[in-house]
């Protein structure tokens, strides 16, 4: 990135930089309060992945469709979700976006058209796909479907019968594959054939694919947002890989290095090459830029998830008589 930016794209990397510091904080402060025992649901936290989120958040529009996996909170929060809502479904309060009974896991809000997420690896996919041909079938012109995936769907059978029904029937869907590297404690060389890129192997299916290493925040934006654009004009799909890493362990608040899944050596480079500093510093060697701005921001911030937990904390348990409410199956 050059150290002199424009102003729009200088708005623009702002908007970047106060998303993924939010999803960061926030995420950081559930690794917190998780110890205390009142959050009775697994979390899995993309605490190190913020970025991919955080710039898509500046490209896509109301309208468009989100559809998560079990690590979502940055997705929900990035389509422009609900916090107090989130952070009260993580604590099973009926104010919660699911009333209290999803969890971390299965969050939802359809006024910003978050449609949902799920503990399946891989089941969301085709959910996705769907909700790409409805906006086929009702001719929404120049809505999209994003599907939120980690690289361990890549290995499910639900993954390519799901990209192909898109490709065949040519939809706005995009699929984003955060590609961490881990499947739990398994590395992706010890899941996937050696040498093998996962946005190649899917482009041989017929359909544009596209890597980003998120290096470079306004690169990234600037392409991306190409990218978005093109699939709006022709509707049709795309698939786009961002190489991510997870600071935290699978699932839960804790690191876990003394599983030695991982060597220090990686894990000590990756939090070393901290994207959210790394843009935060960039932002700040712009000669406009003044660090007391940078500083209003992360106050706000602050006081947003703050309000957050204390809404979610004061909020009710939800009433026993409502246990089935909602719920499509049950013994």
């Amino acid at each position: 990135m050059a150290t002199i930016i424009g102003l729009s794209h200088k708005k623009k990397l702002l908007k970047i930089y106060e998303m993924a510091l939010l999803i960061r904080k926030t995420e950081e402060m559930i690794a917190e309060k998780y110890r205390e025992g009142q959050m009775r649901c697994p979390v899995h936290l993309s605490i190190g992945q913020e970025l991919s989120s955080a710039i898509i958040s500046q490209i896509v529009k109301k309208k468009d469709f989100f559809i998560g996996s079990h690590r979502s909170h940055a997705h929900f929060l990035a389509k422009g979700g609900s916090i107090n809502k989130m952070i009260a479904e993580i604590y099973g309060k009926e104010t919660g976006c699911s009333s209290g009974k999803g969890g971390s896991m299965h969050l939802i809000d359809l006024k910003v058209n978050f449609m949902g997420s799920s503990a399946i690896v891989g089941n969301s996919i085709p959910i996705g796909v769907g909700l790409g041909f409805s906006i086929k079938l009702k001719k929404n012109n120049k809505q999209l479907s994003l599907i939120f995936f980690g690289d361990a769907a890549v290995e499910e059978g639900v993954f390519y019968e799901s990209l192909n029904f898109a490709i065949l029937k040519k939809l706005p869907v995009i699929f984003v594959c955060e590609n961490n590297y881990y499947s739990v404690y398994s590395s992706l060389k010890d899941r996937q054939p050696k040498n093998r890129k996962i946005f190649n192997m899917v482009k041989n299916f017929g359909i544009k694919s596209y890597f980003f290493n998120l290096n470079n925040p306004l690169d990234n934006f600037l392409k991306l947002s190409k990218i978005f654009s093109k699939v709006r004009e022709k509707q049709e799909p795309v698939f786009i890989e961002f190489s991510t890493y997870r600071w935290r362990e699978h699932c839960g608040s804790d690191y876990d290095n003394n599983l030695n899944y991982r060597s220090k050596k990686e894990f000590n480079r990756q939090v070393k090459n901290d994207s959210i500093v790394k843009l935060k510093n960039f932002l700040l060697k712009d000669d406009s830029m003044k660090r007391d701005f940078i500083d209003k921001i992360e106050k706000k911030i602050d006081q947003k998830i703050s309000n957050a937990f204390s809404f979610a904390k004061r909020s009710k348990f939800p009433n026993t008589l409502n246990a089935f409410n909602g719920v499509y199956a049950k013994t």
